[in-house]
């Protein structure tokens, strides 16, 4: 990582502790859910683009499909991960399975799992997909973008993350309202039941 790069992460991350909050295009007061930092990152705002990942696993750990269009007109919530990456399993993996959880079986939210290698490629392998599904019972699809030989997978670049732990939220419109690594998960609950009621 070069160091203007560095920097910035260390930038974001410091916002993001301080409790800067942002939501889609709408700067929010700090009690709402979003805990976000105003970056480079991310494509808030704009239409989101169809995912490109070959291998899904469903929540069983069988083959599977999961794009955008199969959940037209539906809240889609997305979260990349790597195995090996320590946020995920300090607060993604869990802020997830919190979220999931609580909006499971409501018709008009979909959940996925994308483990985006843009490092340790030999250590965020496809079978690390199923593993992360049981060890956190992530009852959801799950995909693995590797991208190619060298250089970030599909996912990384469309959606202009910022690494791992990130988490994507896009409305029935396919318009990203969220782009970013932390996320209040009691308030993200609240607002995608008022959204979904």
């Amino acid at each position: 990582m070069n160091n203007s790069k560095s920097t910035d992460m260390i930038t974001r991350r410091s916002v993001l502790k301080s409790g800067a909050i942002a939501f889609g295009s709408m700067v929010l007061p700090s009690s709402n859910f979003v805990m976000a930092a105003t970056s480079n990152y991310g494509i808030t705002g704009q239409i989101a683009p169809e995912l490109q990942i070959d291998y899904w696993i469903d929540e069983n750990g069988g083959p599977a499909t999961f794009t955008l269009a199969e959940h037209e007109g539906k809240w889609v919530f997305l979260k990349c991960f790597q195995s090996w990456c320590p946020g995920c399993h300090s607060h993604g993996f869990p802020a997830l399975k919190q979220i999931s959880d609580a909006l499971a079986g409501n018709p008009e939210i979909a959940f996925a799992g994308i483990q985006t290698v843009f490092e340790g490629r030999y250590t965020n392998t496809i079978d690390k997909v199923r593993e992360i599904q049981l060890q956190y019972d992530l009852r959801m699809p799950m995909g693995h973008d590797p991208g190619p030989e060298s250089g970030n997978p599909k996912t990384m670049v469309d959606y202009r993350t910022g690494g791992t732990p990130w988490m994507i939220l896009i409305n029935p419109d396919r318009e990203v309202i969220f782009n970013d690594f932390g996320i209040n998960v009691e308030k993200a609950i609240a607002f995608l039941v008022s959204q979904t009621s």
